[in-house]
């Protein structure tokens, strides 16, 4: 099922855009038809179908799960003892999965959420690409919480910038830990939250309904390291302490223990050990470069809901 909405203002521009849309996905005419139609270029029209996907005026849905995907996941389900597992097609095995992961977790927060709910929300591209097919709706007296500190850079993946965005989609009120993702000591991070108003959110976050998490391999690309939140001789230091990944910028090894590093004692997260009190715990990742990271994640995460793309599924039971 595929809807056109109305969310942008602006008057011409906007009315072509979204009579592309409709031909194009109600319709069924080709890219050349519409642009015959509409007077333009064939160039003008792929520009409209793609504005109209990033501004978040088409979703397309579509009804029914591949089989192939629906027994990976049951069986990813009966290993790991998760309630559910959503595997989504991805064609390429070796290419970018955020993006169809993404797109499902989109569409299993449209279906999640309701009134008076706490919800927190971790960070990444993962998360970030939810933003596209989630339903935008008012939700009356829902809270979200950015669960990590944020950075400086790379705008699109910054926790705060995704849990405003997350926010405003839904209508909900927007709780952020207001501190960088790493701070220079534990005593920086205790009289941050003891002493700078950081401790509301902390309690909040203790009654979570649901949380949206993803992980992020120990890779020189990972964001973490890619953007220089942390250095490379800590990198270099995680990994021989055993680390295959890490969740909220906190590092566990493969069998789902977190690491005794200094490191973990100086991220601005919540504690794993209020994450894992939350009734539903959403892990959304997947992609080649995070198999040993997902294992090691679903140990520790223990997650109530698992998304990730069928390549990474029958990986994962293949390497289990």
């Amino acid at each position: 099922m595929t809807t056109i909405g109305n969310n942008d203002t602006s008057t011409s521009r906007q009315s072509m855009r979204l009579r592309a849309a409709w031909m194009y996905h109600i319709e069924g005419l080709t890219q050349s038809q519409i642009a015959d139609r509409l007077g333009v270029g064939r160039v003008t029209v792929v520009r409209l179908l793609s504005d109209a996907r990033n501004r978040n005026e088409v979703r397309i849905n579509i009804v029914g799960q591949l089989s192939e995907c629906f027994q990976l996941g049951k069986e990813l389900e009966k290993k790991f003892d998760i309630q559910e597992v959503i595997v989504v097609p991805s064609s390429d095995a070796q290419g970018d999965a955020t993006v169809v992961i993404g797109a499902a977790l989109g569409d299993c927060v449209s279906k999640l959420v309701r009134p008076s709910m706490t919800l927190g929300v971790g960070w990444g591209r993962t998360l970030h690409h939810s933003l596209s097919n989630m339903v935008q709706q008012n939700v009356s007296d829902l809270e979200v919480i950015s669960l990590v500190g944020g950075i400086t850079k790379a705008r699109e993946v910054n926790p705060a910038e995704f849990a405003w965005q997350f926010s405003n989609l839904l209508g909900a009120e927007s709780y952020l830990l207001t501190a960088p993702a790493f701070v220079d000591s534990s005593e920086t991070k205790t009289a941050l939250i003891e002493r700078c108003g950081l401790d509301e959110v902390f309690a909040k976050a203790s009654k979570m309904d649901a949380c949206l998490l993803s992980v992020a391999p120990i890779t020189q690309t990972a964001t973490t390291f890619k953007y220089h939140l942390l250095t490379e001789t800590e990198r270099v230091s995680l990994i021989e302490a055993g680390a295959v990944g890490d969740v909220l910028c906190n590092f566990f090894n493969d069998k789902g223990q977190l690491l005794d590093h200094e490191v973990n004692r100086r991220v601005m997260s919540i504690p794993i050990e209020t994450i894992l009190r939350v009734p539903i715990r959403i892990l959304a990742s997947g992609g080649r470069e995070k198999d040993a990271s997902l294992l090691g994640g679903i140990k520790l995460l223990r997650p109530t809901v698992f998304i990730t793309d069928e390549n990474s599924a029958a990986r994962l039971l293949q390497n289990s």
